[in-house]
C-alpha cells in the first residue's frame, strides 16, 4: 500500500508545560509509543519537527516547516511537499490511540481517484489531523489556502472532494473510541494511560 505517514510534532505544548511527543508515556517518549503502531500501516514515516535534534534518536526523516508559524496547516505542506507517494496519513504526535486499521481503510477508500481525502468525522466534528490525504490533490490546495492566509485545516477540508468516515464506519476499528484521543494536560496525560493500562494489558 502506497502511504507515506508524517507525524506533526510541532505544537508549543503550553498546557502540558513540556514537549508533549518526548514526554514518557507508560515509561517510553509519547512519539516512540505512536511510531510503533502506525508502523504496522507503513515503514514510510516522516516527522514534521522544527526540532530535529530532539527527535534523532528514532532514525527517521524529518523536515521542518517550509513556512514556520502557520500551524498544523504549515506542517500539512510541509509533509505534502516531501511526500513520496500518492496518498499521506496525517497525524499529531499526542494521540495515544492513534488507530493504524483506521488509517488503512482511510487509505484504501482514496485507491481510486473519486475522493481528495478521506477524513473521520466524529460527534465532534471531523479528525483531519488522523486522516488520508491525496498527495497531487492536496498538495496545490494547502499551499492555496497558505497564500490566501487562510490556516483553518476545517476550511481546508470544505475545499476538497472529501469523503466522511462517518461513527458507524469508524467503530469496527475502532470499538472503545479512542483513535481521536489527544493528551493536552496532566490530567489527560494520566487518564489516557490508564486507559491504556486497562486496554492493553
Amino acid at each position: 500500500m502506497s502511504v507515506t505517514i508524517a507525524i506533526l510534532c510541532g505544537g508549543q505544548s503550553r498546557r502540558m508545560g513540556e514537549d508533549k511527543g518526548l514526554k514518557l508515556f507508560l515509561g517510553r517518549p509519547l512519539i516512540e509509543r505512536v511510531v510503533a503502531r502506525v508502523r504496522r500501516l507503513s515503514s514510510a514515516i516522516t516527522l514534521i519537527t522544527n526540532r530535529p535534534n530532539d527527535y534523532a534518536f528514532l532514525g527517521l526523516h524529518m523536515f521542518g516547516d517550509e513556512t514556520p508559524g502557520l500551524g498544523p496547516l504549515g506542517g500539512m505542506l510541509t509533509a505534502l511537499t516531501h511526500c513520496q507517494s500518492s496518498r499521506l496519513a496525517l497525524i499529531a504526535c499526542d494521540m495515544p490511540f492513534v488507530n493504524p486499521s483506521l488509517l488503512a481503510h482511510a487509505a484504501k477508500l482514496l485507491e481510486d481517484d473519486l475522493f481528495d481525502a478521506a477524513v473521520p468525522l466524529t460527534p465532534n466534528g471531523y479528525e483531519p489531523l488522523h486522516a488520508v490525504y491525496r498527495t497531487s490533490a492536496c498538495l496545490p490546495a494547502v499551499q492555496a489556502a497558505i497564500d490566501a492566509r487562510e490556516l483553518s485545516l476545517h476550511k481546508l477540508l470544505a475545499s476538497l472532494n472529501m469523503r466522511a468516515i462517518t461513527p458507524d464506519e469508524c467503530a469496527p476499528f475502532d470499538p472503545h473510541q479512542l483513535a481521536f484521543t489527544n493528551v493536552n494536560t496532566p490530567d489527560e496525560w494520566l487518564m489516557a494511560e490508564q486507559i491504556a493500562w486497562k486496554t492493553e494489558a
